[in-house]
């Protein structure tokens, strides 16, 4: 069958002409891009260039990461991982392939880590959390370390292994906590609050070894970063790699390369400072040397000195001042003896003149003449008022009725035992009491107010 005619000029491609004008098209309409996606077919050949394929659930592309990109890397790309890439749109010209030429890849979510790490990070600056006047010294010699990381990671190893080379008298104890994952930032705050409320550690060293930005998030906590801030214990800080820069660094007492730095800069080395012992006791050595030497040259003058100035007539005069001034402490001895051994026999005699037995018969004859005295005037004070009760008794006894009773007089009683003073307190044939001196009489009126004799 034949083509239909036409007059139009034709402008025939060869393959090799057509890749390469599409690939032109496609670096200049899209000379760079962001893409996000899940690596496949990871491979990187001999050469140190990285293939793979980037997929999402409806397409896929075939990328290229060349040598001088690739080992820029700070991970390890796998099959499976999310990742964000900024590439090149490109043809494979051979192949005619559609492909991504790669500049540039982090693993996704990366990057807004990254812009949260700086906002964290200004934040607690502005606080005051990272001021190096806050910043405490580290002991000279700590004799207790906590060692907050990962009990099975291979930063432990190498912090032990140091300490125990460079200062084997430290006391050294594993505080083991996840290092990665959303459960390491409450347990590392958790463990960080214990130790420092403890007060068993002079020092605690927070440690892990290196990785992505989000294998070492943990790190970049806020909680975990004002635990450090309020812990009364120096915390040194040694996160990943030297490159690696965490929160946990900046808000630390002390930031430390790595694990193994950091242990080397808690401890002093027990080397060094036994050779600088052995140098100061050197020094120490030659300074007595050179005092015995001096003194011994200080003796000798001395003596040159004494054999000199005749020591014997010096030995004689001091010899004699000591003989007289013996002889003036004895007789001061002998003096003040005297005059104790006289004052004592003062005493003495005064006391026995206030000996018990010799004023005992004194104080009996006082006692004799006080009782003679007592029973005079008891004797006397009797007698007086024996005196006064007989004039009393006398003068009672003269005013009384019963004297009156006994010159002859009577008196009268009704029946309820009232005085009868007049006649008219009386009728006939009421019944009276005469009460004499030696008794009563009973009697009975007859007649009242008569002046005339009776019948």
């Amino acid at each position: 069958m034949h083509a239909p005619f036409d007059d139009t000029p034709r402008h025939v491609l060869t393959p090799s002409s057509l890749n390469r004008l599409v690939r032109d098209l496609l670096g200049d309409a899209l000379p760079q891009v962001w893409i996000e996606g899940e690596l496949s077919n990871v491979a990187k050949p001999a050469s140190g260039h990285l293939y793979f394929t980037l997929k999402d659930s409806g397409a896929q592309v075939r990328c290229a990461m060349f040598k001088l990109k690739a080992s820029a890397l700070r991970f390890r790309p796998v099959d499976g991982m999310q990742v964000l890439l900024r590439a090149k749109v490109g043809l494979y010209e051979p192949r005619g392939e559609f492909q991504l030429v790669t500049e540039y890849m982090e693993p996704a979510g990366e990057g807004a880590l990254q812009r949260e790490f700086e906002q964290l990070k200004a934040r607690l600056d502005a606080e005051g959390l990272f001021a190096q006047a806050r910043k405490r010294a580290l002991p000279r010699y700590a004799r207790r370390i906590g060692v907050i990381t990962s009990a099975t990671g291979a930063a432990v190893r190498d912090v032990l292994s140091v300490l125990a080379r460079r200062w084997p008298l430290a006391d050294v104890e594993v505080l083991p906590v996840p290092v990665q994952g959303r459960e390491a930032p409450p347990a590392i705050v958790a463990m960080l609050r214990k130790a420092s409320s403890s007060g068993r550690y002079d020092a605690l060293l927070l440690t892990r070894g290196g990785g992505s930005l989000e294998d070492l998030w943990a790190f970049n906590d806020e909680a975990v970063a004002r635990a450090i801030h309020a812990s009364t214990v120096p915390v040194v800080s040694a996160v990943g790699h030297e490159i690696d820069f965490s929160i946990a660094d900046f808000v630390a007492d002390l930031r430390a390369p790595t694990p193994s730095a950091a242990a080397e800069l808690l401890v002093p080395d027990a080397v060094a400072i036994d050779r600088h012992l052995q140098q100061l006791q050197q020094r120490m050595l030659t300074l007595q040397q050179r005092l015995l030497q001096a003194h011994a040259q200080r003796v000798d003058h001395l003596l040159a000195r004494l054999q000199t100035q005749r020591p014997q007539a010096r030995l004689q005069r001091d010899r004699e001042r000591l003989m007289h001034l013996q002889r003036r402490l004895t007789a001061v001895l002998r003096e003040q003896s005297q005059l104790r051994h006289v004052r004592l026999e003062r005493l003495h005699a005064r006391l026995l003149a206030q000996h018990p037995r010799a004023r005992l018969p004194l104080l009996a004859r006082r006692l004799a003449e006080q009782d003679q005295r007592l029973r005079r005037a008891l004797a006397h004070i009797l007698e007086r008022r024996q005196t006064r009760l007989r004039h009393t008794g006398h003068a009672l006894h003269a005013v009384s009725p019963l004297a009156t009773l006994e010159r002859g007089y009577a008196i009268l009683l009704d029946v309820e035992g009232k005085v009868v003073r007049s006649v008219r307190d009386v009728a006939v044939n009421m019944k009276l009491r005469a009460r004499l001196a030696d008794g009563e009489l009973a009697l009975r009126v007859e007649a009242n107010g008569s002046k005339s004799p009776p019948d």
